[in-house]
């Protein structure tokens, strides 16, 4: 088919079990894509330059009164306009190399256009999240430093990421990452004072926002440009590399749909929904192309059935470019696309369809219907290759007939050629499709070929007899579709864990700062039950225990025990904390929410320090016809919950039990509440 000589392979500069580098991360990597990247940051940065001397010199025409003046700020501001325009098509030829991306094997084929990687300025998260732990949190924000270095370091090795899947389970990582920090340092309410630049990729303007969503949408369309990049990189000389390729311009177009419909307001245009939904649809004309190189790689056999098939194939891809190159042209994606995209487009427009009258032509002029034919099979597909016969013919009368078969195959031949003719022809009114060596043999082998099979039939009276032939109905056997990005088989962790769960410890809600509560656990109790998930709640309290004369209250969350973090322990946990502590004065850390719908968890657990009687025990052994013997054995004091060890006991480390005040229960059988698990499910990635 089609394919492209293309630079050496880039060799990678980690050696094995080098961690200094993250995995799917090599800034030191000098390949062809590498030097290209860094032309394009170069060029922003120029872009940048001249944006802010326009903006400038627009200014101070509006507010010059002086005609000199304002004649030479005229002159100035033509001159910066100009200087733009230029760059903004330098970088359009940044945008069209797509050489460099191809597949490092030597190659005949028309190349396809990957997306180049957003640019991005740095940022120092340092200063901000550290204050934030300290106002928000009331935590020591020296003690996170390295978690603000760890996710620091994840954003610049998302700057130059490795085009495998290594790199882009890097992204996604930081992107998830993302989702975390946004929950646990973004509040609703507020701006954080960090501002996130990132460059058009298209036209190299930069977008400021003080806002996380700018940065997870980049990060995005860095995922989706650098599955274009993947795609385009595999050896398209083989049935993996070609399937490979599909499924990666598929995944693509999958996060690029992802981030159109998910930030529907994105200041930067390359990821306006229009744009992106050209983007999409180019991702997926380029698999469907994939899906024809893959069914044409055997060999198209000259066999009836196979160039009908092919023929069809062909016609598809046509069609899907043809698409492509309308929504191109549409106002307002038609300003900021580069041109030598739209006219790639065009040239593979004309090109496919081409190859399809040309293979109809095959089957019409090669193959005459033999006796012992399946006549029934072939005019049936002879049927469906047309949406209608032209005037005057049928299927099976057509391939009966050897004059009408010739004919009509030369009526495909001279299709093909114009179309031939028209591919070449808008391949040449572009200077960078004109610069692309391959593209320009692999249109002209074609057309050759087209124009050679027309010769071997030609006859004089062809002008006068021959008719418009009918446009090949597209038919493919694999329709591609889109892939929807799979961030659930990322492994991300937390950063910032040791903050609590999010579910509690978010940007969103406010507590007070931790109280200490100094008690100890008389005759063996403290007073209150625990209840819920991590972090655990102070759930039923005894007005008159010890902890809550120090202060406790129902509702606050146990942060630490004995100066032992207890956000993430759970109930079971944080009992066996308690009961290690024994007679001595323990040391309790809480924290109170201060949102009024706040609500407490479902879990509930009593706990008292080992006596060898206990009146939740007691009560849960009780009976009706002696009651009031029981009742005399239990402390003076109002009792709350307490641990024991009484022979109706459950098996398990909680019990669950309410409180008597002075006058005996029936026996009341409990359902155990089932184990908790350490990470509440409730709560969001993003």
């Amino acid at each position: 088919m089609t394919h492209a000589l293309l630079p050496a392979a880039p060799q990678p500069l980690e050696k094995e079990g080098d961690d200094y580098f993250r995995k799917g991360c090599n800034p030191l990597a000098q390949t062809g894509r590498s030097k290209l990247q860094n032309q394009r940051a170069a060029l922003n940065q120029q872009i940048l330059k001249a944006v802010r001397m326009r903006t400038g010199a627009e200014n101070l025409l509006k507010a010059a009164t002086n005609q000199k003046v304002r004649e030479q700020v005229r002159l100035e501001l033509s001159f910066v306009n100009s200087n733009l325009q230029m760059l903004k098509e330098e970088l359009e030829g940044l945008n069209i190399s797509v050489g460099v991306y191809q597949s490092t094997e030597e190659a005949f084929t028309i190349p396809l256009i990957p997306l180049g990687l957003k640019e991005t300025r740095d940022i120092d998260f340092s200063v901000v999240l550290k204050d934030f732990i300290l106002e928000h949190y009331s935590e020591d924000s020296y003690l996170y430093e390295d978690e603000i270095a760890d996710l620091m370091d994840l954003r610049q090795a998302c700057r130059t990421p490795s085009r495998d899947e290594a790199g882009v389970e890097l992204l996604m990582s930081y992107f998830i990452q993302l989702g975390f920090v946004e929950s646990r340092f973004f509040p609703h309410t507020r701006q954080m004072g960090l501002l996130f630049t990132w460059y058009d990729s298209l036209t190299g303007v930069p977008v400021s926002q003080q806002n996380l969503l700018l940065e997870k949408a980049s990060i995005l369309f860095n995922i989706g440009a650098l599955y274009t990049q993947i795609g385009t990189r595999c050896n398209r000389q083989t049935q993996a590399g070609l399937e490979s390729a599909v499924d990666a311009f598929q995944r693509a177009a999958g996060v690029l749909n992802y981030l159109k419909e998910t930030f529907t307001h994105t200041p930067s245009y390359d990821m306006s929904p229009a744009m992106l939904s050209v983007l999409v649809k180019m991702m997926l004309a380029q698999a469907q192309e994939s899906v024809f190189e893959k069914i044409s790689l055997p060999g198209i056999r000259n066999e009836f059935f196979m160039l009908v098939k092919v023929a069809q194939e062909a016609a598809k891809v046509g069609e899907v470019y043809q698409q492509l190159h309308a929504a191109m042209s549409q106002a307002p994606v038609k300003e900021n696309i580069p041109y030598s995209w739209a006219s790639l487009a065009c040239v593979k427009a004309h090109h496919y369809r081409a190859l399809a009258h040309y293979f109809a032509a095959t089957l019409l002029i090669d193959h005459q219907l033999k006796p012992g034919a399946d006549e029934d099979h072939q005019e049936k597909c002879l049927s469906q290759l047309y949406n209608h016969m032209p005037e005057g013919l049928t299927p099976l009368a057509t391939l009966k007939n050897d004059q009408q078969r010739r004919q009509l195959g030369k009526c495909h031949l001279c299709r093909a050629i114009t179309h031939h003719k028209e591919s070449v022809r808008e391949a040449s009114l572009c200077k960078k499709l004109r610069d692309i060596q391959v593209l320009q043999e692999v249109l002209s082998a074609a057309q050759q070929r087209s124009r050679l099979k027309y010769s071997q039939h030609q006859e004089d009276d062809d002008l006068l007899n021959l008719i418009d032939a009918p446009d090949i109905v597209s038919k493919t056997e694999q329709e591609v579709e889109i892939i929807l990005p799979q961030f659930s088989k990322v492994t991300a962790t937390d950063f910032f864990q040791k903050l609590g769960p999010l579910s509690v410890f978010s940007a969103n809600k406010r507590w007070t700062p931790p109280r200490s509560i100094h008690f100890t656990a008389e005759e063996g109790e403290v007073g209150f039950t625990l209840r819920g998930n991590a972090p655990v709640q102070v759930h039923f309290l005894d007005p008159s225990c010890s902890a809550a004369l120090a202060g406790a209250r129902e509702g606050d969350y146990i942060v630490s025990i004995q100066g032992v973090d207890c956000k993430w322990l759970t109930v079971s946990e944080v009992i066996k904390l308690l009961k290690s502590v024994g007679e001595e004065e323990i040391e309790m850390k809480v924290v109170s929410l201060l949102d009024s719908t706040s609500s407490m968890h479902n879990k509930s657990a009593t706990y008292s320090v080992g006596m060898q009687k206990t009146y939740s025990m007691i009560c849960l052994a009780i009976e009706d016809d002696d009651k009031s013997d029981k009742t005399k054995k239990i402390s003076k004091k109002l009792s709350f919950l307490s641990w024991g060890t009484n022979k109706n006991r459950q098996k398990s480390a909680s019990t669950l039990c309410l409180p008597a005040v002075g006058v005996a229960r029936p026996h009341i059988k409990k359902k155990l509440p089932t184990p908790f698990s350490l990470l509440n499910t409730d709560s969001s990635l993003y």
